[in-house]
């Protein structure tokens, strides 16, 4: 089979398909023929050293979701056969044209689904489910914030939290994005290039300020969150891109008792990666087959193209996903 391996730590230029051996499959788990593979920029981040997988998975093949087809089922694996169309999500290893998982961490793909949409689905869909709704608590009706809010993650927020009836405030670098974004029920949209935006979240909110931020973005946007926030709200933290580091006001976190949540799916245990695949399938899943949420998808490269599909992503131009078609 052919894989995209990251020959050493560096640019996108260490990224190359090689040959090698289809993977054996365990007791308990299926081999999946991949179709296509999100990137992701965990991806990024692994092949430049800085983000290395987890034990036991595949050290330099990135790729943390797929959408295929089951090619072969191990002993005990009653879940789905050969042929079923399925997606999820994996530590590592989905830039490649076959891949095991543990067949409770699979979800059947939607029907009315295209391949392409369900491969757009996992990563951004389950990372923004599980910060809003399972650990920041997001009810019916409450006012949410949701930084980044073209890319991947930001859009399925902006629309779980549609669905759940919510008034959305988005923030962007740049206005097209956040226009494109109305589209998908965005209600106020901040263009935050210099990294301030409380006072115009709390302008949209006419001073009540937000129940819950879904923050892709850390560093110093993390001090205008608690800015931002009405009493008793959650902070949901899930990305760094504008660093490690921020300077907070405790007296304000006090003050308004509120909770500051940080969230990665990608080290977690098996149970907690099944469980995370029981959302997709149980709680996503009916979204997206009536239609109430719907993947976004940007560009499609080729497994060939993956480091031109890597240099897309680093230029901030995308909107939504971005996807490597991996087989037929």
């Amino acid at each position: 089979m052919r894989a995209v391996f990251i020959r050493e730590p560096g640019g996108p230029e260490v990224l190359e398909v090689r040959e090698v051996d289809a993977p054996e499959v365990p007791e308990g788990h299926v081999r999946i023929a991949v179709r296509f593979a999100g990137v992701n920029r965990a991806d990024l981040l692994q092949r430049l050293g800085m983000y290395p997988a987890p034990p036991g998975v595949p050290p330099d093949v990135p790729g943390l979701e797929y959408a295929g087809v089951i090619e072969a089922t191990g002993k005990g694996a009653r879940r789905f056969a050969p042929g079923d169309r399925v997606f999820g999500l994996v530590a590592g290893g989905a830039y490649a044209e076959r891949i095991v998982a543990h067949e409770r961490e699979v979800a059947p793909a939607p029907e009315g689904l295209s391949d392409e949409e369900a491969a757009a689905v996992p990563e951004a869909f389950v990372t923004a489910y599980d910060a809003l709704v399972t650990r920041a608590r997001l009810a019916p009706g409450e006012r949410v914030l949701v930084h980044a809010v073209g890319s991947g993650v930001g859009t399925a927020g902006l629309q779980i939290a549609r669905a759940l009836g919510c008034f959305v405030v988005g923030t962007s670098r740049t206005q097209d994005k956040l226009d494109r974004c109305r589209e998908l029920g965005l209600h106020a949209g901040i263009a935050a290039s210099g990294g301030k935006f409380a006072d115009e979240v709390l302008k949209a909110t006419r001073g009540a300020g937000v129940d819950a931020v879904l923050d892709l973005v850390g560093g110093a946007y993390v001090g205008e969150d608690l800015r931002a926030c009405a009493a008793k709200a959650r902070i949901a933290l899930v990305g760094l891109t504008a660093g490690a580091s921020a300077e907070l006001d405790l007296r304000e976190l006090l003050r308004k008792r509120v909770e500051l949540i940080g969230t990665v799916l990608r080290s977690r245990p098996l149970e907690e990666k099944i469980a995370a695949a029981q959302v997709l399938e149980r709680n996503i899943s009916p979204w997206l087959a009536s239609r109430a949420v719907r993947p976004v998808v940007d560009r499609i490269f080729s497994i060939d193209d993956a480091a031109a599909a890597h240099i897309y992503m680093a230029s901030n131009a995308s909107f939504g996903k971005v996807l490597l078609r991996i087989g037929a």
